[in-house]
């Protein structure tokens, strides 16, 4: 029966048609490739971070879930289970790493990989605690951006000193967990303490237990302003931290916007959204087939001072008319 499909031969094909089709799909996804987002914090606190990150990639050619998958790492602020969610990423045999969760992240995905290309976002000198082998040339399976927030730490010492001249003992608040940003960060701040005539009193936390513990001490030790350190630990916590200060009367200063907007008094530092546009910029790249050792580490140069003005007068501040003009943003 020429042109004619028995009913039998029928069903074979319709089978093989529905084999067909959930092969095609399988192979399409497999070639789609893959970024491992490594981070230290949660999710609910990198939306911002990630809104930039996303468009950064999407300038580079690359939208989620379209041309490109992303596997998420979440540490929740345990920046000790970081060796295990790179050794997974690594298995997972992503195309690239980018470590998102500060130097803790990037270090861990370093001696995870030799192979897989790495983006980092650093507070640090990526050189000096061993990232990469120069700035211009990053040598290795590694480049990123640095947000320069170790190296303005001596610019957040001056701020707080131009706004309370007459306070001689300041506390400053480390995270153990990630050791090579809290050596740089302290360090960058021994120098100009003594120029000074600061007493400068180092304490650590590294969960939310020791906070309560840390202002106790401060207040013990009667010091008259606080500046917290960098790292994610502590951006994750920022509204916390805010209300400490408010709560124990303590100005304080921090390096991004939301601890501001919570109530605290001072941000100095990096801009998040150029920061993490860099990085998912330079991510797309690397997709695209350039080496990370030919890319050198970018320096995200720009930095917002933010005031408010309302935790001010509450503190009984004065705050002086140079530095409020120099604020990129005031809060009343």
């Amino acid at each position: 029966m020429t042109g004619h499909i028995g009913r039998r031969e029928f069903i074979t094909l319709l089978g093989g048609a529905a084999v067909a089709w959930p092969l095609a799909a399988r192979a399409q996804q497999a070639a789609m490739p893959v970024v491992g987002f490594l981070s230290s914090a949660s999710p609910d606190l990198y939306s911002d971070r990630l809104r930039t990150f996303r468009q950064g990639l999407k300038e580079a050619g690359y939208i989620e879930g379209q041309n490109v998958e992303i596997e998420y790492r979440w540490a929740e602020g345990q920046n000790d289970r970081l060796p295990t969610l790179a050794d997974q990423l690594v298995h997972r045999q992503v195309n690239v790493i980018v470590a998102a969760g500060g130097t803790p992240s990037a270090l861990a995905a370093k001696a995870a990989t030799t192979t897989i290309p790495i983006v980092f976002g650093v507070a640090v000198d990526p050189v000096e605690v061993g990232l990469v082998a120069s700035l211009n040339r990053p040598g290795g399976n590694l480049t990123g951006v640095t947000n320069l927030n170790a190296e303005v730490g001596p610019k957040r010492l001056e701020l707080l000193h131009e706004l309370l001249p007459r306070v001689t003992i300041i506390g400053v608040l480390i995270d153990p967990t990630g050791p090579a940003l809290a050596e740089a960060f302290s360090r960058e701040l021994q120098a100009p303490a003594r120029t000074l005539g600061l007493q400068m009193h180092v304490l650590y936390a590294s969960t939310e237990r020791d906070f309560e513990t840390v202002f106790a001490t401060l207040v013990q030790l009667g010091a008259g302003a606080l500046i917290i350190g960098p790292g994610t630990f502590f951006t994750a916590r920022s509204e916390q931290l805010a209300a400490l200060t408010v709560r124990h009367a303590l100005p304080a200063i921090f390096q991004y916007r939301p601890f501001v907007a919570a109530g605290g008094l001072l941000s100095y530092g990096g801009d998040e959204v150029e920061y993490y546009h860099l990085v998912g910029i330079y991510a797309g790249r690397i997709l695209k087939g350039e080496k990370p050792a030919e890319l050198p580490v970018q320096q995200s140069t720009k930095v917002e001072l933010l005031i408010n003005l309302k935790t001010a007068n509450a503190l009984g501040l004065t705050v002086p008319l140079p530095l409020l003009a120099r604020a990129d943003e005031v809060i009343e």
